[in-house]
Formats: C-alpha cells, structure tokens, sequence
C-alpha cells in the first residue's frame, strides 16, 4: 500500500472536509444531482448556495466529473 499523498483534485478533500464538515460523499452527490449542467454550472452551484470557495469547489467538480466518466 503507498502513502504517498493524494494528487490533483483529491489533494483538496481532507481540507474540504475540515472546513465544511460534510464528507465528500456529500458534495459529489449534489453535483450528481445537478447533471447534465457543465463544470463551471456546478462549481458556480456550489459556491453561491453551499459557500464553497472557488478552489474547493472546482476541485470537486474536477475529481467527480472524472470519476463519473464525463470529463
């Protein structure tokens, strides 16, 4: 098992999760339900309704896109 850190967008989540006390479950699932709206919609979504800095919310945008195969 490695112990490197976390890169690219999940390098962000410990802090975004300490921050906003919310795991990033919870995140990926609002921009989940905010489907089909493209990568700026959602990082705009997450910054003027759930206060998200832009870093942090572009980060999880990035990351969940990926992981769903839509980026």
């Amino acid at each position: 098992m490695s112990d490197a850190a976390p890169k690219g967008p999940a390098s962000y989540f410990p802090s975004i999760e300490k921050k906003y006390g919310e795991p990033i479950a919870h995140w990926q699932q609002i921009i989940q339900a905010g489907y089909p709206a493209k990568h700026m919609e959602l990082v705009t979504l997450l910054k003027n309704e759930h206060g998200l800095g832009h870093g942090h919310a572009n980060a999880l945008v990035a990351h969940t896109l990926a992981s769903d195969g839509l980026k």
